[in-house]
C-alpha cells in the first residue's frame, strides 16, 4: 500500500486555495470594485452578480476541500493514533473548517437578503445608503464583517496545513517503516 497521498492533498490544497482567495478577491476586488459603481442600484445589483457567478465554485472549493480533508484522516489514520500533536491539530482543523463553512453558507445567505434588495441601492456594497429598508441595512451591516471572517478563518487553515505537513517530518517523531 502506498504512503503517499498526493491525490487527496492536492483535492483538500486546491479546495482550500479556492476557498481562502475566492473570499479574499470577492471582498477586496468584487465588492470593493463594485462599490464605485456611479449608480447606487448598481454598485450592489454588480456585486450580488458577481457573487452568484462564483457561489457554484465556491461551494465546489468546499467539497474538494472536505473529500480531501477527509481522505487526509483515512489515509493518515496509523500517524494520527501514534502522534498526539498531528490528533490534536487535526480535531482543531476539522472544528475550525466546521466554523468556516457555516459561516460561509450564512453570508451566502446574507447576500441573496442583499441581492432581494438591490434596488434600494447602497452608498457601497456593504455600507447602506440613508433610504436602505432595516433588513437590507442589517445585511449590508453583517456582510461587512462576514466579507472579512471567511478569509481570515480559511487563512488559520492553511496555516494548520502546512503544520500538518511539518508534523511528517522524522524529526517530529513519525517514522514511516
Amino acid at each position: 500500500m502506498s504512503e503517499r497521498n498526493t491525490l487527496v492533498r492536492s483535492l483538500h490544497d486546491i479546495g482550500l486555495a479556492a476557498w481562502f482567495g475566492g473570499s479574499l478577491m470577492g471582498a477586496v476586488g468584487l465588492n470593493g470594485g463594485a462599490s464605485t459603481a456611479k449608480s447606487p442600484v448598481e454598485r450592489l445589483s454588480i456585486s450580488s452578480a458577481g457573487w452568484a457567478k462564483w457561489a457554484p465554485v465556491q461551494l465546489a472549493a468546499l467539497g474538494t476541500h472536505a473529500i480531501g480533508g477527509i481522505g487526509l484522516i483515512l489515509g493518515t489514520k496509523e500517524r494520527l493514533a501514534g502522534q498526539a500533536e498531528a490528533r490534536t491539530n487535526t480535531i482543531v482543523k476539522a472544528a475550525i473548517t466546521g466554523v468556516a463553512g457555516v459561516v460561509t453558507l450564512y453570508s451566502a445567505m446574507v447576500g441573496r437578503k442583499m441581492a432581494a434588495h438591490a434596488s434600494e441601492g447602497a452608498t457601497a456594497t456593504t455600507t447602506p445608503s440613508d433610504y436602505a429598508s432595516d433588513e437590507l441595512t442589517s445585511a449590508q451591516k453583517q456582510q461587512k464583517v462576514l466579507q472579512w471572517v471567511i478569509p481570515a478563518i480559511t487563512a488559520v487553515l492553511v496555516v494548520l496545513a502546512a503544520q500538518q505537513g511539518e508534523q511528517q517530518r522524522p524529526s517530529a517523531g513519525w517514522f514511516h517503516k
